[in-house]
């Protein structure tokens, strides 16, 4: 390593007059600056050091402005933005079951078909009353959810009540033993059943669920009450399915980024004079084989049947009204897909038989002679109807002509603002609102034609009229060459015709959507997971709980917040500090020099200094630099 030492002649301005400098390295240099220029360069006025420390100050406050005040949402804004994509994340990592901080629930639902136990777990509350519990699917081990199904439905057991708590045995024992032991008493479990234990007496339910009320906590140490166990409605389950889908995209976080779509809430029984401002939520549409569902958030208070609107606080605190919700919801038994299909076959062998009856005709009572069918691909033959009453048709794939019959069938009547069979709908903000569009809506624009995600009314009108048009044998050469979904099969090929004109005409005509409306989405899943309305049931049954996470941790709560805020201030008013320490260290440094200037200009003169009038060069004092 090599060491350099330079060389500085300084004299002063008191004995000299004249400042040199010299330097012996790297090359040798000499020069000397006059008292008279002196002044200007290291001594300014004191107008000048206001205007400088005034102009730097003014920066400083400019910097407090953008970088703490801004900057201090904007912190907030990315930190919430970035824990929820962390959340989505890590939601499809196995559970950490040796966290002492995770609580679990469970969710048993039983349907028409079977039942199904969802096993849900999150951690504990932050204490923030302004938000909601992050409840999230249980994940195995190999990062699976934690589900397990039975058949047939609990409704089977109707005339044999005494064996349904055997029959939901098996759904607990597999959730107990993914849950940790000493978890189990304070896992709530709700067994919740719908659509096959509705059609069933009230007694026959009743008795049902007085075998599980009485043999379950007996067997098992669930947090489980009489309550706990129920039949609910198709309005229930609607409200829970639209809880669930905007849980998981976030729109019950009223944190929102600039960018992100806000509404005009007006919260009835509401202190507040003015709307509350949050972010807009989701509407969703759902068509099963059975019925068509739509629920969706009404923003502006309006009279509304009680019957069809849901009103509900999300908050664990009932005096808060941030999350409050009024959620419009209405299911439409009959206008599913596939009930929809029988509806219009036993239409079609009802009016032909009576036509033929009139005409003396045999119209379809024959394959030679078959009822032509605009809802079926281009040639297709297919039989409808009972043995005793068999109805031959062919398609004529004409999807247009397939609408206007099936218009009479959505039951609609002259009066505004109503829907599927006359019943009412409240406003919906076109231009303001989004929708995500389930099953049906999904399998008529994915499964053959691809056009899955963002749904554009004309588009799909075209692509839906091209295979309508389509012949039937052509249609089949492309099934068996793969080119449609996996999950695909012939009984799609044959109804997607008539599908897709029912769901077409149910959105538009049913649920008065425009056709250039482009804020509808059809989709399977959200963030690739299957969200189930018994998420939603979950996160509305627990809701209170967080009150005693916010009781217990209050003080903590406080003492938190206030390390929180400090460790900010440190970030950003620790820097303007040590800023204004360096800035007034430098006016003080030029003040010494101004006055350092003053007193040798009173005692330098020209007697003092002969040499300077005889033009001689000050002699220098080297300084090794």
């Amino acid at each position: 390593m090599i060491y350099v030492k330079q060389s500085l002649n300084v004299k002063t301005i008191r004995t000299m007059g004249r400042i040199s400098f010299s330097c012996l390295f790297p090359a040798s240099w000499h020069f000397s600056l006059s008292s008279q220029v002196l002044p200007r360069l290291l001594t300014p006025s004191l107008r000048q050091l206001l205007f400088i420390g005034l102009v730097l100050c003014l920066m400083g406050l400019l910097y407090l402005l953008l970088v703490t005040g801004k900057g201090h949402v904007g912190w907030i804004r990315e930190e919430n933005h970035f824990h929820r994509h962390l959340a989505r994340v890590t939601d499809v990592d196995a559970t950490d079951t040796s966290n002492p901080n995770l609580n679990y629930g469970l969710v048993v639902d039983c349907g028409s078909s079977g039942s199904r136990v969802f096993v849900y777990c999150w951690p504990r509350h932050n204490g923030n009353p302004h938000e909601l519990l992050d409840i999230r699917q249980m994940r195995d081990q190999h990062r699976k959810p934690v589900v397990m199904k039975i058949k047939p439905g609990i409704s089977e057991l109707a005339k044999t009540p005494e064996k349904a708590s055997n029959y939901i045995f098996p759904l607990l024992s597999f959730a107990a033993q993914h849950i940790p032991k000493n978890k189990h008493q304070e896992t709530p479990l709700y067994i919740l059943c719908t659509a096959g234990m509705r059609i069933l007496p009230e007694s026959q339910q009743e008795a049902l669920l007085e075998d599980l009320r009485t043999d379950i906590p007996v067997h098992f140490n669930f947090l489980f009450s009489d309550s706990h166990v129920e039949v609910i409605s198709g309005k229930q389950e609607g409200v829970y399915a639209w809880i669930g889908i905007n849980f998981v995209l976030g729109r019950f976080n009223h944190v929102h980024n600039d960018g992100e779509a806000v509404v005009e809430v007006h919260v009835p029984g509401s202190d507040q004079q003015e709307a509350l401002v949050r972010k807009r939520t989701a509407g969703v549409l759902d068509m099963g084989g059975v019925s068509t569902q739509i629920a969706y958030e009404v923003p502006k208070t309006e009279e509304v049947a009680k019957n069809l609107l849901a009103e509900f606080n999300l908050g664990c605190d009932a005096h808060r009204t941030e999350h409050v919700y009024r959620v419009y919801v209405s299911t439409f038994l009959g206008f599913g897909g596939n009930a929809a299909r029988q509806r219009y076959e036993e239409s079609l062998i009802r009016n032909t038989a009576t036509r033929n009856k009139l005409l003396g005709q045999h119209i379809g009572e024959t394959a030679e002679s078959p009822l032509l069918d605009p809802c079926l691909p281009t040639d297709l033959q297919d039989e409808i109807g009972p043995s005793t009453q068999k109805l031959y048709l062919r398609g004529t794939g004409d999807f247009d002509q397939c609408r206007q019959i099936l218009q009479p069938f959505l039951n609609r009547t002259n009066e505004t603002q109503t829907s599927l069979s006359g019943i009412y709908q409240p406003a919906i903000d076109y231009s303001n609102s989004q929708f995500y569009g389930f099953s049906e809506f999904y399998y008529c624009t994915e499964d053959v034609l691809r056009m899955g995600g963002d749904y554009n009314a004309s588009k799909y009108a075209q692509a839906a009229k091209s295979y309508c048009g389509t012949q039937w044998k052509t249609l089949r050469e492309r099934f068996d060459s793969g080119l449609y979904a996996s999950h695909a099969d012939l009984h799609r090929l044959k109804y997607q015709c008539f599908k897709s004109a029912w769901m077409y005409e149910v959105l538009h005509s049913g649920f008065s959507f425009p056709t250039n409306y482009k804020n509808l989405k059809t989709a399977l899943l959200v963030y690739d997971k299957e969200v189930q309305w018994t998420l939603g049931a979950i996160l509305y049954r627990t809701r209170f709980l967080p009150l005693r996470d916010i009781q217990q941790e209050s003080l903590k709560g406080a003492h938190s917040h206030w390390r929180h805020s400090f460790s900010f201030v440190n970030n950003h008013y620790l820097f303007l500090a040590c800023f204004f320490i360096v800035l007034l260290s430098i006016m003080l440094y030029l003040l010494r020099l101004r006055r350092i200037h003053r007193r040798t200009a009173q005692r330098c003169t020209p007697s003092s200094v002969p040499w300077l009038e005889e033009g001689l060069g000050s002699p220098t004092l080297p300084i090794n630099l």
